[in-house]
C-alpha cells in the first residue's frame, strides 16, 4: 500500500496499529484464533462474547483477504464499473448520455476512502473492547497445545490454549509458469494497489474473480485479454449460465482465448507478454493472475499433529483437525472459499470446540455467485451432477418472460431449480441482474426443508424478478396432480354447470 491520501493509514491504524501493545498472555486460554479474517474474527468475538478467554494472532491486517485485498476493494470497483455499462446502454433505454472518460484514479481512491470506513468494524481496539486478546506476529505451534507468536521487531511470546481454532485464509496461487517472477505479475492482492490504469491487461483465469475484474477493467478503459485453459469460462458452473456471461464479457470488448494454456511469461521492453499454448504471444502492459488459491499452511502443522495437504488442513465433518484439540475454519480447510462460508465455519467452530456441540459443515446449505453483469449465483447440486441424477427434476424459468426483466430490458438470464420426488429442492442457478440477492430464498428454502410446491402460494410482489421463483413454483404444482384428479375435477365441473 503506497497511496498518500491517508486512506490506508486509516486502513492500518484501525487493523494493524503501529502503536500497539501486546498484552500479557494468561496462563491458559480457552481459544486461540490464528488469523484475524472473517473466520478468525468471528470465532474470537463469539467465543469471548460467551464467556471464553480467547487470544487472536495475526501476522498481516486483521479483516484478512475479504477487507483488504477481496470482497470489499472488488465490489468498490465493479460498482462504478457496473454503472458506466448503464450509462452505455443508455440510448436504448430513451436516455441521451454521454460517458466522456473514467477517472480510474478517482474509482481507486473511492475503493480505498470504503475500505477505510469499513475496517473499524474489524479494528484491534474493538477486538480489545469485545475481551480479545491480540497478539501480531508470525504464529507457530510449538507444541499439541502451545503457539509460538514472533511479532516484528518484538519478543517473542507462548500461548497455551485448551482449543485452537485455523482460520489463516489462503492466498492468490502462483503455478510454476517460466518467466512468472521477470514479468511481475499482479494477483488480488496487489491489483487494487494500482495507481494508474493499465492500456492493456492480460487476466489469467476465467473463474470469478477473473471474470469480474475483466469486465471491470474492459469498462473502465483497459484493453482486456482473458486466458483460461477451459474451454469456457466459469468452468464449475452449469454450462448454459456461463454463456450468458460469456456472451456479455465479449458485448464489453474482452478478448477471449479459451482452450489455451500458458506456455510461459517473457518481458519485453516496457510490455509484459503471455505466451499461449497455441503459440499465440499476447502482449500488456500488466497481468493479472487468477488462477485459484493456495491455502496458508506454514504455521509447523506437523509440530502439532495437524495433518493437512496442498488443498489445506484435513478436518472431520465437525471442522476438527487430526489434533482434537484443534479445530479449522473458513478458506485454510479448503473447501467452499467464501467469506459467507467462513462465516459459518466459525459459528460451528465455537459450539464444537467450546460447548461440546455437534454441528456439521455437510449441514450448511452454501451459495455462490460471480458478480459480473449479469451475475451468476448457484447454489447446491447444479450443472451436469443435477443432470445426470435420474432422480432430479429442473424447472425452469426465464428472465424474457418476466415483466420486470422486460420493463428494465434485462431479459438475459433464467432461473433453474432442481428438485427430487418429494419436491425439496437440491439445488439451484440463477443468471441474470442481481442473481446473488435473487437467489437468497432458494437458499432459505433448502436450509429449512420448504419443499418448492410450498412457494407456489407465495405471494411475491409485483413486478419483481422474484417472481422467477413462483413461476417454477408454479410449475412444479401442474406436475402433483395426478391425471385421475383432473378427470374428477372435469367431472364436478361439468356436473355443477
Amino acid at each position: 500500500m503506497r497511496h498518500d491520501d491517508g486512506h490506508d493509514e486509516t486502513l492500518r491504524q484501525h487493523t494493524h496499529p503501529s502503536d500497539w501493545v501486546s498484552p500479557t498472555p494468561a496462563d491458559r486460554y480457552d481459544l486461540v484464533v490464528v488469523g484475524g479474517g472473517t473466520a478468525g474474527l468471528v470465532a474470537s468475538i463469539g467465543a469471548a462474547g460467551l464467556g471464553a478467554r480467547v487470544a487472536l494472532v495475526e501476522r498481516g491486517y486483521l479483516g484478512g483477504d475479504c477487507l483488504v485485498h477481496g470482497c470489499v476493494p472488488s465490489k468498490a470497483v465493479l460498482h462504478p464499473a457496473h454503472l458506466v455499462g448503464a450509462i452505455r446502454r443508455g440510448a436504448e433505454l430513451g436516455l441521451d448520455v454521454e460517458l466522456r472518460e473514467v477517472d480510474f484514479g478517482a474509482v481507486l481512491e473511492r475503493m480505498r476512502r470504503i475500505r477505510a470506513r469499513i475496517a473499524h468494524h474489524d479494528s484491534a481496539q474493538r477486538l480489545k473492547r469485545e475481551g480479545v486478546d491480540v497478539f501480531f506476529g508470525a504464529a507457530r505451534f510449538v507444541g499439541k497445545d502451545r503457539i509460538r507468536v514472533e511479532p516484528e521487531g518484538g519478543e517473542a511470546v507462548e500461548l497455551s490454549f485448551r482449543r485452537a481454532c485455523l482460520a489463516t485464509g489462503a492466498r492468490a496461487a502462483r503455478p510454476p509458469i517460466p518467466g512468472l517472477d521477470e514479468v511481475g505479475v499482479l494477483t488480488n492482492e496487489t491489483l487494487f494497489d494500482l495507481t494508474e490504469r493499465p492500456a492493456r491487461l492480460t487476466v489469467v483465469g476465467a473463474g470469478a474473480i477473473g471474470c469480474e475484474m475483466a469486465q471491470a477493467m474492459a469498462r473502465l478503459g483497459s484493453e482486456v485479454t482473458l486466458v483460461d485453459v477451459a474451454g469456457r469460462v466459469l468452468a464449475n458452473d452449469a454450462a448454459d449460465a456461463a454463456a450468458v456471461v460469456q456472451a456479455a464479457l465479449e458485448r464489453d470488448g474482452v478478448a477471449l482465448r479459451l482452450g489455451a494454456g500458458v506456455e510461459r511469461f517473457e518481458p519485453d521492453g516496457e510490455a509484459r507478454v503471455t505466451v499461449l499454448s497455441t503459440g499465440e504471444r499476447v502482449e500488456a502492459d500488466a497481468i493479472l493472475l487468477a488462477v485459484g488459491r493456495t491455502p496458508n499452511l506454514d504455521l509447523g502443522l506437523d509440530v502439532a499433529g495437524v495433518r493437512f495437504d496442498r488443498r489445506g488442513v484435513e478436518v472431520d465433518d465437525f471442522l476438527r483437525t487430526s489434533n482434537p484439540r484443534i479445530y479449522a475454519a473458513g478458506d485454510v480447510v479448503g473447501q467452499a472459499q467464501f467469506t459467507h462460508a467462513a462465516y459459518h465455519h466459525a459459528r460451528l467452530v465455537i459450539g464444537n470446540a467450546l460447548f461440546f456441540l455437534r454441528g456439521r459443515a455437510s449441514g450448511l446449505v452454501i451459495p455462490h455467485a460471480t458478480y459480473t453483469e449479469p451475475e451468476l449465483a448457484a447454489v447446491g447440486v447444479t450443472g451436469e451432477a443435477a443432470e445426470k441424477d435420474p432422480a432430479l427434476t429442473s424447472y425452469v424459468a426465464y428472465l424474457d418472460d418476466n415483466d420486470r426483466g422486460r420493463t428494465d430490458g434485462e431479459t438475459e438470464g433464467f432461473l433453474r431449480v432442481w428438485v427430487d420426488p418429494k419436491g425439496s429442492i437440491r439445488g439451484a442457478t440463477l443468471v441474470g441482474q442481481g442473481a446473488g440477492e435473487l437467489l437468497a430464498p432458494v437458499t432459505v428454502a433448502m436450509t429449512h426443508g420448504i419443499k418448492l410446491h410450498a412457494l407456489a402460494t407465495t405471494v411475491f410482489p409485483y413486478p419483481t424478478r422474484s417472481e422467477l421463483l413462483f413461476q417454477v413454483a408454479g410449475q412444479h404444482n401442474k406436475t402433483r396432480m395426478a391425471p385421475w384428479m383432473k378427470r374428477v375435477l372435469a367431472r364436478w365441473l361439468s356436473w355443477l354447470r
